[in-house]
């Protein structure tokens, strides 16, 4: 009969001693030399310098996104006083549609602030109840402005200027509500 240590009837064979090169790893599982632990050490680094790289380059993104917001708002406030202050010289400022067309244009801008400061609150990485609200007031602000410069002339027939009416009001009061919900019962819904 045959040893089973020893191969094909041959003498015993010797296994080297731990820590003896070829010596199979005793902490790892599969005895192959702590190759798998050391190749998962040596990219954790990689992974965790790419994911700060990543990172920066979001914030980055996020702070040129801000910047434009910014310039936007400087820009159409200043477009806004010379549309202004042609209307006054044209005597055109009492015209209702051209004063209209004034709230629509302060409106837009209002709508360009409260979206540059749900980008800065991105980027402070803000409380999300006040990101949320931040939105919110934006929607807000975008139908009110709709429903503002809405003209039953802009459509087909009455009754898809009675829908799109219909519609306005259906999300002006779902935001409403929505704001109401998060500042009647924010607090107690998160539990502070």
């Amino acid at each position: 009969m045959t040893d089973p240590t020893e191969p094909d009837g041959g003498s015993p064979t010797e296994s080297p001693e731990p820590g003896e090169p070829g010596a199979p790893d005793p902490a790892t599982p599969d005895g192959a030399g702590g190759q798998t632990a050391q190749m998962t050490e040596s990219s954790a680094p990689r992974l965790d310098q790419y994911a700060d790289l990543m990172d920066r380059f979001i914030r980055g993104v996020e702070i040129s996104a801000a910047t434009v917001f910014a310039f936007l708002f400087a820009v159409g406030v200043v477009d806004l006083a010379l549309q202004i202050f042609q209307s006054v010289q044209s005597g055109a400022i009492t015209d209702p549609l051209v004063v209209i067309g004034f709230i629509d244009t302060g409106l837009l801008l209002l709508i360009i602030v409260e979206v540059y400061q749900t980008v800065l609150a991105y980027v402070k990485e803000d409380d999300t109840r006040r990101i949320v609200r931040l939105v919110i007031y934006t929607g807000v602000i975008a139908m009110v402005r709709k429903a503002i410069i809405f003209r039953t002339g802009e459509y087909g027939s009455e009754m898809q200027a009675l829908t799109a009416a219909s519609a306005y009001t259906i999300l002006i009061l779902g935001l409403i509500g929505l704001l109401f919900v998060e500042q009647a019962f924010g607090d107690r819904l998160l539990g502070e």
